[in-house]
């Protein structure tokens, strides 16, 4: 009696740990909020500023980003609105860089001309929109809010990264 009963728990433990394996076919696909950060902004010799911005895809799934619109603030300045299409496709868990052009407010300018000639860092922050799709999905608006540091790069004059 007592080999009847330990078989039916072994067989109940075996279709227990069958079925908890069959969940879904596949892995599961995960939408999540991508951020953005300044990778690299380089003051050019017109006075415009070209910004490398990084784009992060936490998602499980690919995301094509388009149009970004991004309030920029350097060293306490309003520089201005990092606008454009990213137009990137980036993968899963992955991360790309667009290029955006700004024409920097006077102040801002000022600020950052400042920060280079002394070789010392600024606080920025960005904050807006960016609308990414998900692969097989609809165009979603995210927020983006972050603030991070610059600071000059050795030997490239110009280059806050």
């Amino acid at each position: 009696m007592k080999a009847k009963g330990l078989r039916w728990i072994c067989m109940a433990l075996v279709f227990a740990s069958l079925s908890a394996c069959g969940s879904g076919g596949g892995p599961v696909k995960r939408v999540s909020e991508p951020n953005a950060g300044i990778q690299q902004l380089t003051v050019q010799a017109d006075g415009r500023w070209t910004v490398a911005l990084r784009l992060d895809n936490y998602s499980s799934v690919p995301m094509q980003f388009g149009a970004v619109s991004l309030a920029l603030t350097v060293g306490g300045e309003s520089a201005g609105t990092l606008g454009g299409d990213a137009s990137l496709s980036i993968g899963p868990e992955s991360a790309d860089v667009a290029t955006l052009t700004l024409t920097p407010s006077s102040a801002a300018k000022i600020a950052v001309a400042d920060v280079l000639a002394n070789r010392r860092s600024a606080d920025y922050r960005i904050a807006g929109t960016i609308v990414a799709t998900p692969e097989n999905g609809a165009p979603r608006t995210y927020t983006i809010e972050r603030e991070n540091t610059l600071s000059p790069a050795p030997g490239l004059p110009g280059v806050l990264r």
